[in-house]
């Protein structure tokens, strides 16, 4: 899957984050298409919710309904996606076989949620949106719980009218005001609350990173996963997905001489 030339001249010249806060704006567009078709609410970008350690716990989108509230975590990334619901980094893999892990959203949002629960109670609905750019492929995202979704942008108004049609009325109009008015005031920060909260996420990055060190060198007493020789022919063997017969939908390594080599390595 490739990225279109906006997309190419978008990733060289903005950082991460600048692209981040693209994504969240996005999100927000796609909730106005929400509102439009008749569930009307109340949506914050950018909330800075406190935790009790002093630091901040930043929500990307938020969605005050009757149903309760819709908490978004935006992520813009391109390429195939693998995830488990379970396991402490995700996958975004390019078309040129590089891989970059990132933190699992779904327990990143969680944490959100967490600290969101402390700071207005535990009556009102929460409902964790895990959203996806459009120029990415969910490849293989694995859940267990059924009080998460993780979904492209594209499908933001189909999942938000699946969980609207599945819940009875849980918030009154002068709720969503209150919790509006309350949440309002955890968007302007100032910018030393930003810089702060962005250098307690590189801290704990950098962290994670450190951990992880070891496994990848371990890693490196083997060929790494896109440099994977055939051993029947000597060529690169890739990353594919069978198409049919019992093992449809599994992944495996097939060597790039096919058909010629039909070596294959499973995952």
């Amino acid at each position: 899957m490739g990225k279109d030339f906006i997309d190419i001249i978008l990733d060289n010249i903005f950082d991460d984050i600048w692209k981040g806060r693209r994504g969240e704006k996005l999100t927000e567009r796609e909730l106005k298409l929400v509102q439009l078709f008749g569930r009307k609410g109340k949506v914050l970008r950018n909330v800075y919710l406190p935790k009790e350690n002093g630091e901040t716990s930043e929500i990307d989108v938020l969605f005050i309904t009757q149903k309760g509230i819709f908490v978004f975590e935006s992520k813009n990334y391109s390429g195939w996606i693998f995830g488990d619901e379970k396991s402490r980094s995700w996958t975004a893999m390019l078309p040129n076989k590089q891989k970059n892990s990132f933190y699992n959203p779904i327990m990143q949002n969680r944490t959100h949620i967490k600290w969101l629960q402390s700071y207005i109670g535990n009556e009102i609905p929460l409902f964790s949106i895990i959203v996806f750019s459009e120029r990415c492929e969910l490849k293989k995202i694995t859940l267990q719980s059924d009080d998460v979704k993780v979904i492209k942008r594209d499908r933001t108004y189909a999942t938000v009218r699946d969980y609207w049609d599945k819940n009875a009325d849980a918030v009154s109009d002068e709720k969503i005001e209150e919790l509006y008015q309350k949440l309002n005031g955890l968007t302007n920060v100032d910018e030393a609350v930003k810089e702060a909260h962005i250098q307690n996420i590189e801290k704990k990055y950098k962290q994670h990173k450190a951990v992880e060190a070891p496994k990848e060198e371990k890693k490196e007493e083997n060929p790494t996963e896109k440099d994977i020789i055939c051993p029947k022919c000597g060529k690169q063997l890739v990353l594919r997905e069978a198409k049919k017969g019992e093992n449809a939908g599994k992944h495996f390594y097939g060597c790039s001489g096919f058909p010629k080599c039909r070596y294959i390595q499973n995952l």
